[in-house]
């Protein structure tokens, strides 16, 4: 055996501790992984997903720009079960081509190697190739049982990743009914009051607190799910969150109302999402309200109309303002990274014409 064949054999076992470790971090571990950074899972899901919104966002018709993006998370899921098939194939090919003595006939070449590791994995081989040598022979059961594992796996992740996108997506739908379509928090607190349902804000507060929870272990611990889109039209879980976020901080800070209790849960766990997140994405929060003087205004009035008892305006601005820097900014952010249509608050806010030409956001690259 040549020096050549055993920087091979070295080179095939680093590419498969890799790989087993990734895919244990992304897809064993029941439980958000305490590495920021996974190969497959974030940096090459990342880089795939700057190119997919870069020609999504060239689209011009909004039904086929969400169309188009609405197929990256099923798209991104299948390329990365490829990338990992893939870079064990090419793992065990390196080992498979250093131990090309111990194979019966011996591989003509590299590609050969790589033929006969791909047959293995799946498996699909032909017998054209057998192993006769005890090195050899254990590469293959090894191989072998890494594609029976890498299909419980998938299959495993595929019903662990529906599943939580369709509990997920419950309450987005339902909560079209009480905020609109795309939600607001001020329609939200509207709806209560105009259907007089005050305890359905307590309800939806703790369905919400549910959800939130829900959410944080999920998403962290795949975080492919953040790129699945929901179904409906003018509907985004996360401008539902967002309107959430900001019913919970107007009923805290501007009214008087028996659901503050649970409006204070809610933020309490919507914040702990929001933090991971940060973590996750590595955004940085500016502590910008997102919410200028004259919309929080506006909307004291429109509350104070519904019927609701308001606090002072000014005393309520200030204590709104704290609350809402703490998840403003960051969903702010998201919301232009994942492309969504911008909601009530939620999303760009560069169009607003009372907004000073200077303290306007330039586009990001890739954006519209």
């Amino acid at each position: 055996m040549g020096p050549g064949q055993y920087v091979e054999i070295v080179a095939g076992v680093a590419i498969l501790l890799v790989i087993f470790h990734d895919l244990f971090q992304s897809v064993v571990l029941p439980r958000p992984s305490i590495y920021r950074v996974r190969l497959a899972s974030q940096l090459l899901t990342r880089q795939l997903w700057i190119g997919w919104r870069w020609v999504g966002n060239r689209r011009r018709r909004q039904d086929r720009r969400e169309s188009f993006l609405g197929v990256f998370g099923p798209a991104g899921l299948l390329v990365l079960l490829a990338f990992w098939s893939l870079s064990l194939v090419l793992g065990y090919g390196l080992v498979f081509d250093g131990l090309r003595d111990e194979l019966r006939p011996p591989p003509d070449g590299f590609w050969t190697s790589i033929y006969f590791s791909g047959g293995t994995l799946l498996p699909l081989s032909y017998g054209d190739i057998v192993p006769d040598g005890g090195a050899v022979r254990v590469a293959v059961l090894a191989e072998s049982a890494s594609g029976v594992i890498l299909v419980a796996l998938v299959i495993a992740l595929l019903f662990s990743l529906y599943q939580s996108f369709q509990a997920r997506e419950e309450l987005v739908v339902a909560l079209d009914a009480l905020g609109g379509a795309p939600p607001s928090g001020l329609q939200i607190l509207e709806s209560a009051a105009a259907d007089r349902m005050p305890q359905q804000l307590e309800e939806t507060f703790n369905d919400w607190r549910r959800w939130s929870g829900a959410v944080l272990e999920s998403h962290l611990a795949y975080p492919i799910l953040f790129y699945f889109r929901s179904s409906h039209d003018n509907e985004a879980w996360l401008n539902s969150f967002g309107a959430v976020m900001d019913a919970a901080a107007l009923t805290m800070s501007v009214i008087e109302h028996d659901s503050a209790g649970a409006a204070r849960l809610m933020s309490q766990v919507g914040n702990h999402l929001v933090e991971d997140a940060i973590w996750l994405f590595r955004i940085k929060s500016t502590g910008d309200v997102g919410v200028e003087r004259q919309e929080f205004q506006e909307a004291w009035v429109r509350l104070r109309d519904a019927g609701y008892r308001c606090r002072d305006a000014e005393g309520a601005w200030t204590q709104f303002s704290e609350l809402r820097r703490r998840y403003a900014s960051p969903l702010n952010q998201m919301a232009h990274w994942f492309a969504i249509v911008p909601a009530r608050w939620i999303g760009d806010r560069s169009y607003l014409p009372h907004r000073p030409s200077s303290r306007r956001r330039r586009p990001a690259k890739g954006e519209r």
